[in-house]
């Protein structure tokens, strides 16, 4: 019996509708991990302050540009800014992926799962998950600094890998290996799917500044919360 996208975007929106309570809480306690490490780890306000002071910035075009004319402790501050970022967004999709992943199998094996329950029983898996969704992220951005294409092409055919290494607890590179070969064979089943992902994430990213009518951290929260509810649909 084949496969079609039909009966796999029917059975997503079951599972998600029936789950959808838990996979909300998932989303949401992510969201509130990935804003409380980035705010823990960020620079203080007065020191981001520094990134917008000065006359050296000025007339700077493109970011490149911007960081060749900041100074020595302004490029220090935009590091750890990013670092802390980069970080924090890695350990908040970790979790929300070994969390949905484990609540998908524990819910398929019929227990009543929770969404506590599901992130702790992700815990064993959640170092190797976080190594390889940084090498994923890593290269699907390199790819889109490139021609854009490749980036987006990396990102369908790597989007098998996190399953593959709860799943079929895989090492990370097996994984990566075993993921280029499942999308490439389904390609017409996966691309839309990953191309739709991709695009909801811009979308929101270019939305996001309307969340400035909240407070910066609550603001970022629902942000990240529906950002995690996107690759949390795309996962199931």
């Amino acid at each position: 019996m084949s496969i079609t996208a039909k009966s796999v975007y029917r059975d997503t929106g079951n599972f998600f509708r029936n789950q959808f309570v838990t996979v909300l809480l998932i989303a949401l306690l992510c969201a509130f991990i990935t804003v409380v490490l980035g705010h823990a780890f960020s620079p203080s306000d007065e020191q981001l302050a520094l990134l917008s002071s000065g006359d050296n910035l000025a007339g700077s075009v493109g970011l490149f540009d911007l960081v060749q004319n900041m100074t020595p402790e302004q490029q220090q501050i935009l590091l750890r800014a990013s670092a802390a970022s980069t970080f924090s967004g890695l350990i908040g999709n970790a979790i929300l992926a070994g969390g949905v992943l484990l609540l998908i199998q524990m819910i398929s094996a019929g227990q009543r799962v929770s969404a506590l329950r599901a992130i702790g029983a992700s815990a064993p898996v959640l170092p190797k998950l976080l190594l390889l969704i940084f090498l994923t992220t890593f290269l699907v951005q390199m790819g889109v600094m490139l021609i854009v294409v490749p980036g987006v092409l990396l990102a369908i055919v790597f989007s098998f890998a996190p399953i593959m290494l709860v799943q079929d607890k895989l090492g990370i590179f097996n994984s990566l290996r075993s993921s280029m070969r499942l999308a490439w064979a389904n390609m017409r089943l996966v691309a839309p799917a990953v191309i739709g992902w991709l695009l909801a994430k811009t979308l929101l990213l270019i939305l996001a500044p309307n969340f400035a009518v909240l407070t910066p951290n609550v603001g970022a929260v629902v942000v990240n919360c529906i950002s995690n509810l996107i690759s949390a649909l795309l996962l199931i």
